[in-house]
């Protein structure tokens, strides 16, 4: 992620927070959109999430690279939220899409097994 490089530890994180709870209201906005009926706009938010998250885990990415090149991180408990914040925004995505396909190959497919 470009400019990462400047920030302190605890923008890092605050960036962190603050794209994955991007990502988390608009998963939620998206499972509102979809039981309305509009799956491709469903799909569509999503992505804005997938993007969010993209972000999130930039962000922390480049301070696991300042780590490995040597540059001590003191840990904190917002760092430590942050991470959770992230992985745990990361799982709803992946649940919901996983849940919405399950959904949907019932839809098409009542009758079949799995």
């Amino acid at each position: 992620m470009e400019g990462t490089e400047e920030l302190t530890l605890e923008q890092m994180a605050f960036m962190m927070i603050l794209h994955s709870g991007n990502a988390r209201s608009t998963i939620q906005e998206a499972i509102q959109t979809y039981k309305k009926g509009s799956y491709e706009a469903f799909e569509a938010q999503l992505a804005t999430a997938r993007e969010q998250l993209k972000e999130a885990h930039q962000t922390h990415f480049s301070q696991i690279q300042k780590e490995a090149n040597g540059e001590k991180t003191d840990m904190s408990l917002l760092l430590l939220h942050a991470e959770d914040h992230l992985m745990s925004t990361q799982t709803m995505l992946d649940l919901t899409a996983g849940l919405i396909e399950m959904m949907e190959q019932k839809i098409v497919n009542p009758n079949q097994e799995g």
